[in-house]
């Protein structure tokens, strides 16, 4: 399908000194979102992260299971929203979260570079989704956007949302860090919907700059400008670098500012984190808490 004269529908990215701007307003207030309620929420919204090649059956299934249990100990708070692993883990984390509400979340495609063939990608997708997966995060072909193949990016999108159930969430991943300006980050996000996005997701984790609020703002201005188009609700994903409660809380203000209310809701935002879960408890509870 032809995405890129789909985008002349839609104004012109923000210029970086109206991010910075925004951005700037937004700190200034998101001091009104530090307090437990809001971490709660935070810390619901998590997709519970690792992603390492030190990862083995058994340590994820120990990592699976400390999710499992949360409740046992912190009845109060409500858990995350699901586990994120590689797709060979997807089984193993099934039969640890068994008959909880835990969702599984698998990175696919070829992530994190998607530098492989398309058919590997939707097979890869397709297999991890036999296996259990609820949720798959994919990574935008970052290769093809630079150098402005935008119908060919949004078309591998396409492809993989085909091997898909309606039911089953795909996260798309832009690598923000890499796209580095904000009309490269609007482009992505708003091809990423066009060809079937359910989330657009700031990073990957695996390059050296991960999620950031301006390319946060520019994302959520994407999402908000797509729904007034199309009345389709498309959620957010922060990852990479959401490592503090008020990191979390930051970015929570950055969608409550641009999306509204309505978006606050673990179906439409997530926080990709590993370590900012042990952080966010800590601040909920007011002492150290090292549960993972």
């Amino acid at each position: 399908m032809e995405y890129a004269t789909r985008l002349n529908a839609y104004a012109p990215a923000p210029t970086a000194a109206e991010v910075d701007a925004e951005v700037a307003r937004i700190r200034a207030i998101a001091g009104r979102n530090h307090n437990a309620e809001v971490y709660k929420f935070c810390y619901s919204a998590i997709d519970l992260t690792t992603l390492s090649c030190n990862d083995s059956v058994q340590s994820v299934t120990e990592f699976a299971r400390k999710a499992a249990e949360f409740n046992l100990q912190y009845p109060h708070i409500p858990n995350v929203a699901s586990i994120c692993i590689y797709p060979s883990f997807v089984e193993t984390v099934g039969l640890a979260v068994d008959g909880t509400p835990l969702r599984i979340t698998s990175v696919g495609g070829g992530f994190p570079a998607a530098q492989t063939f398309l058919e590997v990608k939707a097979l890869e997708v397709a297999m991890a989704v036999e296996n259990g997966a609820d949720e798959v995060d994919i990574v935008l072909n970052v290769g093809r956007m630079l150098t402005g193949e935008w119908d060919e990016a949004a078309n591998e999108v396409e492809a993989i949302r085909a091997e898909l159930d309606s039911d089953v969430v795909l996260k798309v991943i832009i690598e923000s860090g890499a796209l580095r300006t904000p009309e490269l980050i609007r482009r992505a996000s708003l091809l990423s919907m066009l060809a079937g996005a359910d989330f657009v997701k700031t990073s990957t984790g695996k390059i050296d700059v991960a999620a950031t609020p301006e390319a946060a703002v520019v994302m959520c201005r994407a999402i908000r400008d797509y729904y007034e188009a199309t009345g389709r609700r498309v959620g957010f994903k922060a990852a990479g670098g959401v490592r503090t409660a008020e990191d979390a809380a930051l970015y929570y203000t950055i969608v409550e500012e641009t999306l509204g209310r309505e978006w606050l809701t673990t179906d439409l935002f997530r926080i990709g984190a590993s370590s900012a879960a042990n952080n966010i408890l800590s601040s909920i509870e007011g002492r150290e808490v090292k549960y993972y």
